[in-house]
Order: C-alpha cells, then sequence, then structure tokens
C-alpha cells in the first residue's frame, strides 16, 4: 500500500491532483487511512494511473491537433502570400507582352510602308502591285534588297 505522495511522485503530479482524481473515481470512500495517511491499495493505485495515463493521452492528441493546425494555417498563409505575388508578376508579364506586341505591330506598319507592300495580302493595293509589269526576280530583289 502507498499513500498519496508516494503516487504522485511516481506519477509525476501533485498531491492535490491525486486528491482530485479520487474524488472523480470516487474512490475517497473506500481509502484506509493509516496513522496521518490515507493508504492506497493496488486496485485503486492501478485506476488512478489510468486515469492519468488517458488523461494525459488526450492532453498530448489536443496539443499535436493544434500543433497541426498552427502549421497548417501558417503554410496556407504563405501559399496566399505566393499567390499574391505571382499574379502581380503574371501582370507585369502581360503588360511587358502587350507592349511588344504594339512595338512589334509599329515596326511591322513601319517596315511595310517603307518597302510600299501592303499590309493585307488580298487588298486592292496588293492587286493593284502584282497586276504591275514588273517582272518576277526583279519583284523579288526589290523586295529582298530593302531598297
Amino acid at each position: 500500500m502507498k499513500t498519496i505522495a508516494q503516487i504522485a511522485t511516481e506519477i509525476g503530479v501533485s498531491k492535490q491532483a491525486i486528491r482530485n482524481q479520487i474524488a472523480k473515481l470516487g474512490l475517497q470512500s473506500s481509502l484506509r487511512k493509516n496513522a496521518n495517511h490515507f493508504a492506497i491499495d493496488e486496485h485503486q493505485e492501478t485506476l488512478l494511473k489510468q486515469a492519468f495515463n488517458k488523461k494525459s493521452q488526450s492532453e498530448n492528441a489536443n496539443q499535436t491537433q493544434s500543433e497541426s493546425e498552427t502549421t497548417l494555417r501558417f503554410t496556407l498563409r504563405l501559399l496566399e502570400q505566393e499567390i499574391v505575388f505571382l499574379k502581380e508578376q503574371i501582370a507585369v508579364k502581360d503588360g511587358q507582352i502587350a507592349s511588344a506586341n504594339e512595338a512589334l505591330k509599329a515596326e511591322q506598319f513601319l517596315h511595310a510602308n517603307t518597302k510600299n507592300i501592303p499590309l493585307l495580302p488580298n487588298s486592292e493595293e496588293s492587286k493593284k502591285n502584282i497586276s504591275e509589269p514588273m517582272g518576277f526576280s526583279k519583284r523579288l530583289k526589290f523586295l529582298f534588297s530593302g531598297k
């Protein structure tokens, strides 16, 4: 038989925690008093240890779940920040593409006007240029010479 203090030391809790657990389990009436100490038999000791073991397991499970939720929240925040950053980069790239397209159109327009080549191959101006009496080889030289 052990005392409340001995069991508290073994389990690693306070004497008051053992007294509270004795009250929860309804063991107070079955305890024997030995001098100034309550004597706890082996069956009562086993019940107390099981109660504290279940309690610590549930606390560990709650703590693990809480840590997992915290980790998930942190990861979610990081991913949200990454999404915002990537959206900003896409907007910048879209602007760069639009600028490049405008520059390309302007360059094509200038190039076509410099060589007097119509922009649309099926336009009336294109048909007029083809029907002129310039030979095929002369037309190729004109197109590729840059004059």
